[in-house]
């Protein structure tokens, strides 16, 4: 008989195959490979680069299949999953250090933004299954949106055109247009303008470009 330390230690997977609940990765080989070559390229190409040098990530985006509009920003310590899986419009904003987890689609919408530390994730698991298989839906976030600093994104999201999600908030539902929500899980607390933000997206996108600077 196995005993507990080995294995909480991972010494033996008989128990977890027995069970069920081993399953193997999802992934064909063929993504495998891709996204060991984008770890390799964002590691040595896109990381690196100097902050203002957007055109040069779009670029190497784009290689890898990713449609990003003109103007897009995305900084250097974003981390994105798999390139091909997305899709930004013009003037769409990726700020520091969020990751886009882009086992689905996930749409960036014309000049809306994603705050630092935001975390957009495509993916999860089926719970309710003995081997908790991995589950995918797309993320769409509309044009001139916000998703403000450290919030949480879930698989199947659709966030509305010029909806705003507050720091720190968890969306796992949809959001309808001009609504701002915040909390976990992210309730409305109020309604925006939309002349604001339709009026604001060249001063917004000028700012950008300027903090890129």
């Amino acid at each position: 008989m196995m005993s507990a330390r080995h294995i909480l230690h991972g010494q033996d997977s008989r128990p977890l195959r027995a069970s069920g609940a081993y399953r193997p990765s999802p992934h064909s080989r063929a993504n495998k490979i891709a996204r060991l070559a984008w770890g390799c390229v964002w590691f040595l190409l896109f990381r690196p680069s100097p902050k203002p040098f957007h055109a040069w990530r779009r670029m190497l985006l784009r290689l890898f299949g990713a449609e990003i509009g003109p103007g897009a920003v995305i900084h250097a310590s974003v981390r994105i999953w798999a390139p091909w899986n997305l899709t930004m419009g013009t003037c769409a904003s990726l700020s520091h250090r969020v990751d886009c987890y882009a086992v689905d689609l996930i749409s960036v919408g014309d000049y809306a933004t994603v705050s630092q530390y935001s975390f957009l994730c495509a993916a999860s698991h089926d719970i309710d299954a003995p081997d908790m298989p991995l589950v995918t839906a797309p993320i769409v976030i509309g044009a001139h949106a916000w998703i403000a600093a450290d919030a949480f994104v879930g698989p199947g999201v659709t966030i509305g055109e010029g909806a705003v999600v507050g720091a720190r908030a968890s969306a796992f539902r949809p959001v309808p247009p001009w609504t701002v929500v915040a909390g976990n899980p992210a309730r409305a607390i109020r309604m925006r303008r939309p002349a604001v933000a339709v009026t604001d997206a060249g001063h917004r996108s000028a700012e950008r470009r300027g903090q890129a600077t």
